[in-house]
């Protein structure tokens, strides 16, 4: 049974920069549903871009894995093939949760999960690389050498899936998403207090590009095309294709 997110529930004299540790890890679920508009849709669509792209006795890396949800719909979609599945996290208390929950499913792939930056992540052999709502929380110094280096570990063919919040670049237009989806989280059972420490907790350490900003860098470290195929509100995702 998912565990009721109320991190943020009752007032704090100071909000804490926004972190992945336990507290967060035990409501992730319910956090991230309640949080992300068509989630669920595209954890799904990871594992349908995995069907056609992943090719037999390569990798596949999920960086930023949090209790592995890619992980499994790219294991779920590719039975028929052999691959191995990578999940990687920063966080000690996701990394030891996600074990947990991988382990729980019998699948033909092995899914590996480790604990490490994903700008330290040797990147080779890859059919697919997946960060799902990763690279906001990455250092922006540090966005283009790590692209560069999925890029350069990616097989002819391969794809990088690229979730992201994003920035629109009109501040009119962008409080406007904003706006809306604080009301989808209002709509989902968060009170005002919540919305608003949530925010504060998030401001300094998940840091937002706009679409223009993502798909450029990922043009100038070698990738052929970039597809936003998922958009809703602040919230996108997109392929990068490795011709």
């Amino acid at each position: 049974m998912k565990k009721h997110d109320n991190i943020y529930a009752n007032p704090l004299s100071k909000v804490a920069d926004f972190k992945f540790d336990e507290s967060v890890v035990d409501v992730f679920p319910d956090m991230i549903q309640r949080s992300v508009p068509g989630y669920e849709t595209i954890i799904h669509t990871i594992g349908e871009l995995a069907k056609s792209t992943v090719t037999d006795n390569s990798n596949v890396y999920d960086l930023g894995c949090s209790l592995g949800a890619a992980s499994l719909s790219v294991a779920r979609a590719t039975q028929d093939k052999r691959c191995n599945i990578i999940g990687v996290d920063s966080s000690e208390a996701m990394v030891e949760r996600c074990k947990r929950v991988v382990q729980a499913f019998s699948l033909p792939n092995p899914i590996s999960i480790e604990q490490a930056l994903a700008q330290d992540v040797y990147i080779n052999n890859a059919s697919m690389v997946v960060m799902n709502f990763t690279l906001q929380f990455i250092p922006p110094a540090d966005r283009e050498a790590l692209l560069a280096k999925i890029f350069s570990g990616l097989n002819s063919g391969g794809i990088l899936v690229l979730s992201e919040k994003i920035r629109h670049p009109t501040i009119a237009g962008n409080e406007l998403l904003i706006d809306l989806h604080h009301q989808f989280k209002r709509d989902n059972g968060y009170s005002e207090l919540e919305v608003s420490q949530k925010r504060a907790a998030l401001e300094k350490v998940m840091l937002t590009d706009t679409f223009s900003e993502h798909e450029t860098r990922l043009k100038q470290v070698g990738f052929s095309d970039v597809v936003m195929w998922y958009k809703c509100y602040n919230f996108t995702s997109m392929v990068a294709i490795k011709a």
